[in-house]
This record gives C-alpha cells, structure tokens and sequence, in this order.
C-alpha cells in the first residue's frame, strides 16, 4: 500500500463502501487514461447523508461535509474500479451544490471536497468548476463529477 490510500489513511480518513448507482449508469468509465466517474453524491451505506439546499435548510459547514461525504465516495468507486494507488490524479472536478438563488458560498462547499482529494494525491492539485442547481438527485445538496488520470494499466471499457 503506498500513494494515495496511505496519505488518506495517515489523515484518519477512510473509504467507505462504493455507492450503487441511483439509476442505469456504471459507476465509472475509463478511456484513453481517464477514468469519468458518474455523479458522486453524498450518500452513506446507501442512505444520503442529508438532504436540502444550501441557504435555505443547510448551512455551508453541512454542505462541506457533504462535499467531503461525495469525494470520499468518488475515491471508493475509483478504488474499486482500478485500485486508488493507479490514479495519478484529479484532473477535473465540478461540484454541483442545490441551493437558493441568493447562496454565495459555493467555494467554501466545494472545498470539502478539494481537500479530501488534495490529501489524497499531494502535491497535484485539479482545475475546478462549482456551481449552484436548482434540484439534484434524491434532493441532496452536493453532487461532484471527477475526472481522473490513471496508469496505463487501466483498460477502456465500464467498471
């Protein structure tokens, strides 16, 4: 064990199970050294972790942990699928967060993700895009997409 799964165990973080999809969608795709992973919400043993939008019934201290909730998941669904240490890093990471129209903390939701995904991969960091929505799934607060860069070991297809 080394690389990722050792920095976020050394941070007391840990994976949980990865999320079934909502839906009929896989969990990941890889091509061309990327792995996509589908909408990473912030579920737990399959129940979200909270519901409502930011400004209204959640503060934005809920919607971090929220954001770490869905990051750790994203790293769970890329640990099953290619096993966490042959990831590179996050190239790209967009944080969709259901809120009021008037909500102005997006960056400090998004955050909590970031930093889940900065310790695991240090020093790389990722490009980023946060915004807010009207509704997501299962009336949750955050849902992330990840892109990520894996080894060359790592086949197109599904996982």
């Amino acid at each position: 064990m080394s690389g990722a799964t050792e920095r976020l165990r050394a941070a007391g973080l840990h994976l949980p199970e990865p999320p079934r999809p909502l839906g009929r969608y896989v969990p990941a795709v890889a091509a061309s050294g990327l792995l996509f992973l589908s909408g990473m919400l912030p579920l737990r043993d399959g129940e979200p972790l909270l519901t409502g939008r930011l400004g209204q019934e959640l503060d934005p201290a809920a919607g971090r942990e929220a954001a770490r909730a869905a990051a750790l998941n994203a790293l769970a669904v890329a640990d099953a699928g290619t096993g966490l240490d042959s990831v590179a890093r996050v190239v790209r990471l967009a944080v969709h967060i259901a809120c009021d129209p008037g909500f102005g903390d997006h960056a400090a939701v998004a955050d909590g993700a970031s930093e889940v995904f900065d310790t695991a991969f240090a020093p790389t960091r990722h490009s980023r895009l946060v915004f807010g929505s009207a509704a997501l799934p299962a009336g949750m607060p955050v849902e992330l997409e990840v892109v990520l860069e894996v080894g060359a070991a790592t086949s197109p297809g599904q996982l």
